[in-house]
């Protein structure tokens, strides 16, 4: 098969789809990889580290899609692209189609094979290709919400941690998945008062029991998360429902309890975020206040540390990308359950359930 790796156009996305150690995996079982030129220097990989693995280095993301039966990406295909995408053509990436009714009509209308990493599914329910971007995204999560705490950047002007004397802040998590889970742990080693909020009893109670003292756990309902808005410091937004929209748990009327200078981190932003006020934003300009509250909304927040996400990532989708190669899609599919999950659309139907009821399709 030839696969094709196209540089990343999302602003400031230094991420690329495949690691030259994943080109040099698929290349010695026989396929071809194209790679547009430069692709991956934001992630520190050189033309000449993926030519040393195997790779063709292509001069436009035009001759990529043109010569490639399956695209390896990391975010969803922006508008620039979509004419470059064939029919039947696979590809393998980040979709998020429940946040963005453009996105999904435009790979319907191209009739591509699209395959999303954040719905491959394994039979306990965990999310493998989800779950290296979650960790990511998680800590990072407390270490931009504690930087913008900050009173020059429009914070409270607490530290996180707090010092001996003066109380550490107070941290809320919305959500105890992965992302949920890495955020407490940084935020509880920095020394903050972490609330996790979950409807999971199993998944509260093994947070309960693994995790250090200044984090407790509460099952969250509405109610809940409002009677702890107006004394919480910084809100990390981390509620995932496989391939749906994030639902709001905190509507706009919501921000009013909190006290000016909050910090709210929305992760679930790439699903339509968990917070009505959210709005995707980008590393370029990350930051927007709405009601003296301050939102850190990025929709692709692993991107800023390419080195440690894009081999996190490749890592988790070679062995899947492996086998659509070697046996490609319709097989790979059927004898796979976990990828099956991954598909999402195909010759212009939906077929992942929570993108249909996104638009009652």
């Amino acid at each position: 098969m030839v696969i094709g790796v196209p540089k990343e156009i999302k602003i400031q996305e230094y991420r690329v789809g495949l690691t030259p150690e994943g080109v040099d995996a698929l290349t010695r079982q026989g396929h071809t990889v194209n790679v547009e030129t430069k692709a991956g220097l934001g992630s520190g990989f050189s033309d000449e580290a993926y030519i040393k693995a195997g790779a063709t280095i292509l001069a436009t993301a035009k001759e990529v899609y043109g010569t490639s039966e399956m695209i390896i990406k990391v975010k969803e295909p922006l508008a620039a692209e979509f004419p470059l995408i064939k029919p039947g053509q696979i590809l393998f990436t980040y979709f998020h189609f429940a946040a963005s009714k453009e996105l999904t009509d435009a790979m319907m209308k191209s009739s591509a094979v699209c395959i999303a990493y954040e719905t491959v599914e394994l039979p306990d329910g965990s999310l493998p290709l989800l779950v290296p971007m979650s960790e990511v995204a998680g800590r990072m999560a407390v270490n931009v919400g504690a930087y913008y705490l900050g009173k020059p950047f429009g914070g409270k002007g607490k530290l996180l941690g707090g010092v001996p004397g003066v109380k550490p802040a107070e941290v809320l998590i919305i959500g105890g998945g992965i992302v949920g889970t890495q955020a407490a742990k940084m935020a509880a080693g920095l020394g903050a008062n972490v609330t996790i909020m979950d409807t999971n009893l199993t998944r509260l109670r093994y947070l309960s029991d693994v995790m250090p003292a200044n984090v407790v756990t509460q099952y969250s309902t509405l109610m809940a998360i409002q009677e702890k808005l107006p004394t919480v410091d910084l809100v990390i937004g981390a509620v995932l429902l496989h391939g749906a929209k994030a639902p709001h748990l905190i509507k706009k009327v919501d921000l009013a309890l909190m006290e000016a200078g909050t910090v709210v981190v929305d992760v679930a932003v790439d699903q339509g975020g968990c917070i009505e006020t959210c709005k995707p934003t980008t590393h370029e300009n990350p930051v927007y206040m709405d009601q003296n509250i301050l939102h850190y909304c990025v929709a692709n927040m692993p991107g800023a540390v390419p080195q440690t996400s894009t081999r996190a990532l490749t890592q988790a989708t070679l062995p899947y990308a492996i086998a659509i190669a070697n046996k490609g899609w319709e097989k790979a599919c059927v004898e796979n359950a976990a990828l099956a999950k991954g598909l999402n659309i195909k010759a212009g139907k939906i077929l992942h359930k929570g993108v249909a009821d996104a638009y009652n399709a």
